[in-house]
């Protein structure tokens, strides 16, 4: 299934990625391979993971404190925001 990102949710994945990039050599594109793995998983199943409001649900990337926040169309995927999980929860919701 197509995925469709929210312009911000890319601004905040690349945010995160720049972040790691300045903090250790590597560890930028250690979060890029997960937040795709994420991505790969949520594509399989959908419906799999945590329903937050609605039809928003939210799956984790693994090794980093961000979840993917999404919600399944018809025809794609919505990828509403990229969001670090120690932070502001909820900021996203105007998003959606």
């Amino acid at each position: 299934m197509k995925v469709l990102w929210h312009g911000e949710a890319r601004a905040e994945a690349n945010a995160a990625t720049a972040f790691y990039n300045e903090k250790q050599p590597g560890l930028a594109q250690r979060f890029l391979d997960d937040l795709e793995e994420a991505l790969r998983r949520i594509r399989r199943h959908p419906q799999a993971y945590r329903q937050m409001d609605g039809e928003i649900r939210k799956c984790r990337v693994a090794h980093f404190p961000y979840g993917v926040i999404y919600r399944v169309r018809p025809d794609f995927i919505e990828v509403i925001a990229v969001m670090h999980l120690r932070r502001s929860p909820g900021y996203w919701e105007q998003r959606a």
